[in-house]
C-alpha cells in the first residue's frame, strides 16, 4: 500500500487534519513520523502493510492527557474508535481485530503485549518516535507545556533517588526513554532503537559536562 497510490492515505490525511492532539508530544507530526517508521519496519519484517498502516494512522485517534487518571485506557478507546471509523468508511481489507489489537498494544502505559507481527511493528514504530533527537525534543516540549523543572539540581541524573518525571523533565529519560530499547519487538526496530538511544546517552554526557558534573 504505497503512500501515493492508495486512496486510504488521503482519507487518513483528512482525518489527521482534524486531529489536534492532547499535548505537544502527540501532534500530527508525531502521527506522520510513526506512519513512516511503521512503513519501514513493515517492509523490513514482512508484516501486512494494510493492517500496520491503518493502525499507525489511527493509533492516537483518541488521546487522553498524560495527567489524566484514564491515561491507561487511551489505546483501548482509540482502537474502538478506529474500528468504528474504518467500518463507517467501508474498509475493504478485513482484519479489523488485528488493527484494533495493534492500536491497543502500542501504548507503553497500557502494558498490553503485542500478539501479532503487525502489533509488534506498530508498537516499535511508536516507541522509536520517543527516542533519538525527536524523542528528546518531544520530552522537552512536553515538560515545558506541563511546567516541570528541567532537572533536580541536587541529583540531575537520578543517581541516588528514583526518577520523578512528574516533577523533573529530565527524569523522563530515566523513567521511560532509556528503557525502551529493551522493549523493542522486531529485529529492525531493535537496531534503530539502539542507535537512537545512543544519541540520548550522548546528550546526557554533554549535559553532565555543561552543568559541571563530569569527572
Amino acid at each position: 500500500m504505497s503512500a501515493t497510490a492508495d486512496p486510504w492515505s488521503e482519507l487518513f490525511e483528512k482525518l489527521l487534519a482534524e486531529h489536534a492532539g492532547a499535548d505537544a508530544a502527540h501532534d500530527p507530526g508525531h502521527i506522520r513520523r510513526v506512519v513512516a517508521n511503521a512503513r519501514q519496519l513493515a517492509a523490513a519484517e514482512g508484516a501486512d502493510e494494510r493492517v500496520v498502516m491503518a493502525a499507525a494512522w489511527l493509533h492516537d485517534c483518541v488521546v487522553v492527557p498524560k495527567s489524566s487518571p484514564d491515561r491507561k485506557l487511551a489505546s483501548r478507546l482509540a482502537a474502538r474508535r478506529a474500528v468504528e471509523w474504518l467500518e463507517a468508511h467501508d474498509w475493504p481489507y478485513g482484519r479489523l481485530d488485528d488493527v484494533a489489537h495493534a492500536i491497543e498494544a502500542h501504548s507503553f502505559s497500557a502494558g498490553i503485549a503485542p500478539q501479532t507481527l503487525e502489533a509488534q511493528v506498530v508498537q516499535d514504530a511508536d516507541r522509536l518516535d520517543a527516542l533519538g533527537a525527536v524523542g528528546l525534543a518531544r520530552t522537552l516540549m512536553l515538560g515545558g507545556e506541563m511546567r516541570r523543572e528541567f532537572y533536580d539540581r541536587d541529583d540531575p541524573f537520578c543517581e541516588s533517588r528514583p526518577p520523578d518525571d512528574g516533577r523533573f523533565t529530565l527524569d523522563h529519560l530515566f523513567s521511560k526513554l532509556l528503557t525502551l530499547e529493551g522493549t523493542m519487538q522486531t529485529a529492525s526496530g531493535k537496531i534503530e532503537a539502539r542507535r537512537r538511544t545512543g544519541f540520548l546517552r550522548d546528550f546526557l554526557d554533554q549535559l553532565r559536562r555543561e552543568i559541571g558534573l563530569s569527572a
